[in-house]
């Protein structure tokens, strides 16, 4: 790899300092106004994630949304992340424990919040789908402890100031790379561990059904819940309105009882928390982060037999 400038890096991380310091001093109205405006011309000007994100919701809803109504919600999709981001800036001065409920409430939690406060283990799959930040910030912000695994950033500042925040509330990150022995270590203790599902796992993935096409998944997250008994629970940050009003939710809490009996195992788990994220992106599709390559390995084709 091509080694990275120090001088580069830092003034990319001075940039974004000074941007984000204008943003906290702007009323949150002008801020949304502004990631309007960032996510039209990112929709207008950034030509490969567009097309890239057309041609997965054709596949993933062929029959819902005729053409013009997929364009219009690629655009609706670059104005929600466009929205969240910039909302990121807001959370440590809006946020507090005395009125995060203006901002956030918990649906269907119960057996999730029992699993989370029986000192047992709890691994919380979520994924790029409303604000997967918020989530882990309104937890934190309620008094659990929680770990994220998640791939630090190439650029080192960045990498810290973005480590800061995003810990604020007493989350901590954990490095995808790195600290596989600390995450062990987390859930023979009865923590609580979160971690993205649907990311792509490359060739060597489990393959497995999100919208109607193979998905390479990674099998990391079934083989721990197995490992560790671990409760396996589906949790999202769904955007429900202005300003930054958000409903969590869970889905599919898989008990290690229910792990045990789940036919096949790690394919079984995987494909059951993949199809549970797929129903609460069926909720409000223009949440999900379309724009990723979420389907760029395919199952190889198996030689036939009868080749010469």
């Amino acid at each position: 790899m091509k080694p990275r400038s120090r001088l580069a890096d830092y003034a990319v991380y001075l940039l974004v300092r000074v941007l984000v310091c204008i943003l906290q001093g702007m009323p949150m109205n002008a801020g949304r106004a502004l990631g309007n405006g960032l996510a039209w011309l990112a929709f207008h000007i950034d030509k490969r994630h567009r097309e890239a994100a057309l041609e997965n919701l054709r596949h993933a809803v062929p029959d819902r949304y005729p053409e013009p109504q997929l364009r219009e919600l690629v655009r609706d999709t670059y104005r929600h992340f466009a929205g969240i981001l910039i909302e990121m800036v807001y959370f440590p001065r809006m946020l507090r424990v005395t009125n995060y409920k203006k901002y956030v409430r918990f649906e269907n939690m119960q057996e999730t919040i029992k699993a989370l406060t029986s000192g047992r283990p709890v691994l919380i799959v979520t994924g790029h789908f409303g604000s997967w930040e918020m989530a882990g910030y309104a937890l934190g912000m309620v008094g659990f402890k929680t770990y994220a695994i998640a791939r630090p950033l190439d650029n080192p500042h960045l990498e810290r100031f973005a480590k800061q925040f995003r810990q604020r509330t007493g989350q901590t990150l954990l490095a995808k790379k790195g600290d596989f022995e600390r995450i062990e270590e987390i859930l023979k203790g009865g923590g609580i561990i979160s971690t993205l599902g649907d990311q792509d796992a490359g060739q060597r993935g489990l393959f497995v059904d999100f919208f109607n096409r193979p998905a390479s998944t990674h099998k990391a997250i079934a083989l721990l819940a197995l490992e560790h008994k671990a409760t396996l629970t589906v949790c999202v940050a769904r955007k429900l309105g202005e300003p930054a009003n958000y409903v969590i939710q869970s889905e599919a809490l898989m008990t290690p009882a229910d792990l045990d009996a789940e036919p096949g195992s790690v394919r079984g788990i995987t494909q059951r928390f993949t199809s549970a994220l797929e129903r609460l992106i069926r909720l409000d599709p223009k949440q999900y982060f379309w724009l990723h390559r979420r389907w760029k390995h395919q199952p190889a084709l198996k030689k036939s037999k009868s080749a010469a």
